[in-house]
């Protein structure tokens, strides 16, 4: 498939960055700090975006949904990316969806589905237990108990663990991973939320003695590796698609104040060693298109094994978004890093992006794993 979107998709990255540009600028994101919110997004501004369809983008049609693909959804991701939207777009409509669509039962979909759709359910993914991103590392266990399973344990880092009504946890379950739906609201589920660098909130869950029937299950008893990481590796996607938004809007800011900051009576911009830098980031960004693109269509064709793809995709912009971020702090000097400029935001959100689902060097190592180093 050629690296290039159609009208439909151009359509609708248009629509998502005028709605996002208008409802949801910087000063948005400033709001949501100052006013210490608990969750760390505005539930009107979530609603709105539900009636804007995207929440559906991956729902099949069946359940209430637009069944439109990953690469519908990615775009939307990226064009939050370029204004920060805290949201949970990441969290529930893909990376929840996309685990439900990949092992739910007809049942389990058929009850949670319409309801992301609809906006009325947040679910999030709660796989990591230790400092570092290690989804192999599981120490909560589910113990089978009569007809269904008690599970005991903690996760960190759960991705709007404060809104979620519904959790997805990896357990070991004996001789394996399995993963499990389980409620917030469940008897033993604790959450305790903690705001991170860039204003999201994030939480830590502590499972005690929770009892779930068999019907909790998502998949195969024992066979929950393969789907996490799958899951995982679409969620990867994701976040490029995110980081290359930030990355898109740092570097755009950062020329305008090339052109417009001045010393020595002329704009900076007309530096040589800044028009260099300027112009190494660009080709860096216009590659980082096509690797996210590239991955987005892949979803979308249905290939079997993308994880190669996906770790290539989260390094390559992790690394991107890193130097448009980092570059943009440096051009600006001084004043990029105070609370006046809105610059600095860029980074603060790139820096927990990075390390979300693994960082640079997980998906380095990764990759020369799965190819055979």
């Amino acid at each position: 498939m050629a690296l290039i979107l159609n009208e439909e998709q151009r359509m609708l990255r248009e629509a998502a960055r005028d709605f996002l540009t208008q409802r949801a600028p910087i000063s948005h994101l400033r709001h949501i700090r100052d006013s210490e919110n608990e969750t760390g997004f505005s539930r009107e501004l979530w609603g709105e975006m539900v009636e804007m369809g995207w929440t559906a983008i991956l729902v099949p049609e069946e359940h209430g949904g637009l069944g439109y693909g990953y690469t519908g959804l990615g775009l939307v991701l990226e064009e939050s990316g370029r204004t920060l939207t805290p949201s949970p777009l990441l969290g529930t409509a893909l990376t929840g969806v996309a685990t439900l669509l990949l092992g739910g039962s007809p049942q389990q979909c058929g009850e949670l589905l319409p309801g992301v759709a609809a906006g009325k359910r947040i679910l999030a993914l709660a796989c990591d237990e230790l400092g570092n991103h290690a989804p192999d590392h599981v120490e909560t266990a589910a113990e089978r108990r009569g007809d269904g399973y008690v599970l005991d344990g903690r996760k960190t880092a759960v991705l709007d663990g404060a809104a979620a009504d519904t959790f997805i946890v990896s357990a070991s379950s004996g001789t394996g991973i399995s993963l499990f739906l389980v409620p917030a609201n469940a008897a033993g589920v604790t959450v305790a939320p903690y705001p991170c660098l860039d204003i999201s909130v994030a939480a830590a869950v502590t499972f005690e003695r929770v009892e779930l029937p068999a019907s909790a299950l998502l998949g195969s008893p024992d066979q929950g590796q393969p789907l996490l990481d799958r899951a995982l590796d679409i969620a990867r996607i994701g976040t490029a698609a995110e980081l290359l938004g930030i990355a898109q809007e740092a570097f755009e800011r950062t020329v305008e104040y090339l052109k417009e900051r001045k010393q020595f009576g002329v704009a900076i911009g007309a530096f040589q060693a800044l028009q260099h830098r300027a112009a190494q980031l660009y080709a860096e960004i216009e590659m980082s298109k096509s690797v996210v693109l590239k991955a987005l269509q892949s979803l979308d064709e249905g290939i079997a094994d993308f994880a190669e793809l996906a770790s290539l995709t989260k390094a390559k912009l992790s690394a991107t978004a890193h130097k448009a971020a980092t570059e943009a702090i440096q051009m600006h000097g001084g004043i990029g890093v105070t609370d006046d400029f809105d610059i600095g935001f860029f980074l603060k959100r790139c820096r927990i992006l990075e390390t979300l689902y693994g960082d640079r060097n997980f998906h380095i190592d990764r990759y020369a794993r799965l190819r055979g180093y």
